[in-house]
């Protein structure tokens, strides 16, 4: 195995665990609606999970485990990351708040401020801003 093929499999590991914990808030509330069904479709697709791995994922999220990123800068990119998704997709509504909410606390996020950090997360995304400008922002909200 090279060096390459190791990178790359622990990529892949990072990114299928990243995924299985996104589903396992998705299934909080026991179903996947049409828009999380669509949300997952399009999180799999950027995190280059397979068809098969999506659907084992799916079938069994609860035996990968749950890895917040270490670093400050690391969360803010995936919570940027996520939130453009989400209004990329046009998910809309409370629930689907609710949803990026707690994968926000997962991501590490203080359950006390997540609301706040999330709501601005989502405006800085509907205003176009680029990942600098974002996490400049929101590490400013969170002093």
């Amino acid at each position: 195995m090279s060096f390459a093929d190791l990178f790359d499999s622990g990529f892949k590991k990072r990114n299928e665990d990243h995924f299985a914990s996104i589903v396992r808030v998705a299934m909080d509330d026991g179903i996947i609606t049409e828009e999380e069904k669509a949300f997952l479709d399009r999180t799999a697709r950027r995190l280059e999970i397979g068809e098969n791995n999506y659907a084992a994922i799916l079938k069994d999220y609860k035996t990968h485990p749950i890895n917040p990123p270490m670093s400050y800068d690391n969360r803010l990119e995936r919570l940027y990351d996520l939130a453009r998704m989400v209004y990329v997709d046009h998910i809309k509504g409370d629930h689907e708040e609710i949803v990026l909410r707690k994968i926000a606390v997962g991501l590490g996020f203080s359950a006390e401020n997540v609301k706040y950090v999330v709501d601005k997360a989502l405006v800085l995304v509907s205003n176009g801003v680029d990942l600098d400008t974002f996490t400049e922002e929101i590490k400013m909200m969170n002093r």
